[in-house]
């Protein structure tokens, strides 16, 4: 109830202070279950993709959502887990396990759940290394696996910005991702070599550049003074016979 309600007030006032505009609107599933993958430079993104989406998405969304402390913090609560999104352990381990079963059941009834594989907001405006959760769940699933590319939300709210600028928001939906190449390698090298493919149809589609680092571990190198080099040549490749030649190309 608290998801279609925000969605029918706050997301409706989205649409018309902030006009969102998809490219590829006609790869987003208007039934049955998929796997949204996406980048993540901006707290906002979540609130646009919700609002163009006719669908309920389910987030896998972190554990401090959930258990906040004070006025904001009991508020946030409310709203995240009312909305029925899924807290992780950033941690890692048998917690983390247990949000990634419950998005693989929300996919086995038909659901959409939207995972960002960078794990965290990055401290710049560019595209990190993946976690590969997003993947063993695609894999476990067999679930359409759609890459979705925030273009412009960095710009709308950089981290750390409370109120956001008032542009039009910008995205760019992908064609779904073959799977097929996976399913004869072994669990570890499938859920790595899916992870940077995904990242690869990610900055395709969001003309990002990649540095080839967890976004939390480059936070800490922020923090010292220190800004990462980008990797001019992307995401690693597979070596799995997959490529990006798909059609999706950086639109911003």
């Amino acid at each position: 109830m608290i998801y279609w309600a925000l969605k029918y007030t706050v997301g409706s006032a989205v649409k018309v202070v902030y006009r969102p505009e998809v490219v590829g609107r006609e790869n987003l599933p208007e039934t049955g279950p998929a796997l949204l993958v996406g980048n993540h430079p901006s707290f906002s993104d979540s609130v646009f993709l919700s609002a163009v989406m006719r669908r309920k998405v389910v987030y896998i969304a972190k554990l401090e959502y959930f258990i906040g402390t004070g006025l904001k913090g009991r508020l946030r609560r409310m709203v995240i887990s009312g909305m029925g999104n899924i807290p992780v352990d950033r941690a890692g381990g048998r917690k983390a396990a247990s949000s990634l079963g419950t998005a693989q059941e929300v996919l086995e009834q038909g659901g959409l759940v939207c995972m960002y594989p960078e794990g965290t907001r990055p401290p710049d405006n560019r595209l990190y290394r993946g976690k590969t959760g997003a993947a063993r769940i695609a894999l476990a699933t067999g679930v359409p696996v759609i890459p979705v590319a925030m273009l412009n939300t960095y710009e709308i709210q950089p981290p750390g910005k409370l109120i956001p600028k008032v542009m039009k928001a910008r995205m760019a939906v992908g064609t779904p991702i073959d799977l097929t190449p996976y399913r004869d390698l072994s669990a570890s090298v499938a859920s790595r070599a899916l992870t940077d493919e995904i990242m690869r149809r990610l900055q395709a589609l969001s003309g990002q550049d990649y540095v080839h680092m967890y976004a939390q571990a480059a936070r800490q190198e922020f923090d010292r003074g220190v800004r990462p080099p980008a990797c001019p040549e992307g995401p690693p490749a597979s070596g799995v016979g997959v490529t990006t030649s798909t059609g999706d190309a950086a639109v911003n």
